[in-house]
């Protein structure tokens, strides 16, 4: 299962039934998973551990030096990979920057052609992202979430959980949960079809939309809309979209755009 032309260096850990193409390149501080598949001309760079049955496509470079003038690359970090991913061909995830720091990718999820993860960056679990997305340094994407394909993410953005993320948009500012994000910047309403495909109740989506609704929609600021939301009696999942509000970091949450004259507000679609 082991092509004869890879390369694989004294110390790196290949477990079971793994495959590695022609032309690979697996460094010493490698850890490959049981059942993992690692196609041609896939490098693997410094501490990069790949859990089980990955597929790591064709000219794949993981672990790479991180995009960081002031990186000392003689620094311990690494990158560490669950099991079950997807990682298409040409994806770059670096290794972190600080001492012991790592680059996460969680479990089961998939990254198309070309996609790029910046140093420390954390995807959680069941994530897409499509074709040449980018993802600067420490973005945080949490389980569910669907990003389309070209779309680029500034340094230290938080992308909430199940979030729709349209194609060719752009966000340098935090995405609240549940919700569709597009353009530069901005939300569209309430990620609907996204709810229910991952079995939300009417009842549950309704509040999210609540929460939505007084967030973005009430004419309050965020910090009135947070106190209107801590005085009510919003339910688990409307509490947690005014946590992350709450949490947001420093460049603060995306702004609501009302859908172009003549669409109706994706927010009340059920």
């Amino acid at each position: 299962m082991i092509h004869p032309t890879a390369i694989i260096a004294a110390g790196a850990q290949i477990g079971t039934d793994v495959e590695i193409g022609p032309y690979a390149v697996i460094g010493a501080g490698a850890i490959v998973g049981e059942g993992s598949v690692i196609q041609p001309h896939v490098v693997l760079e410094g501490t990069v551990r790949i859990g089980k049955r990955n597929l790591v496509g064709c000219g794949s470079v993981l672990g790479g030096l991180p995009q960081d003038l002031a990186f000392n690359p003689e620094t311990a970090s690494g990158v560490d990979i669950g099991d079950r991913n997807v990682i298409r061909e040409h994806c770059t995830i670096h290794r972190g920057t600080a001492l012991a720091s790592a680059t996460e990718i969680g479990n089961d999820n998939f990254l198309m052609a070309g996609v790029h993860v910046g140093h420390n960056c954390r995807v959680a679990n069941r994530v897409v992202i499509a074709n040449n997305c980018l993802l600067g340094g420490h973005v945080q994407i949490d389980d569910g979430a669907f990003i389309g394909g070209g779309t680029t993410f500034h340094q230290f953005v938080h992308v909430g959980r199940l979030v729709m993320a349209q194609g060719s948009s752009g966000f340098g500012k935090d995405i609240p949960p549940f919700l569709l994000a597009a353009e530069r910047n901005f939300v569209f309403g309430v990620n609907v079809l996204g709810l229910k495909r991952a079995g939300y109740s009417v009842a549950e989506r309704q509040e999210i939309r609540r929460a939505f609704q007084l967030l973005y929609r009430s004419g309050l600021n965020t910090q009135q809309a947070l106190a209107e939301a801590a005085a009510s009696d919003l339910g688990p999942l409307g509490r947690e979209f005014f946590e992350f509000v709450a949490n947001a970091r420093k460049r603060g949450i995306v702004r609501y755009r009302h859908p172009a004259a003549g669409g109706d507000d994706p927010g009340s679609r059920e």
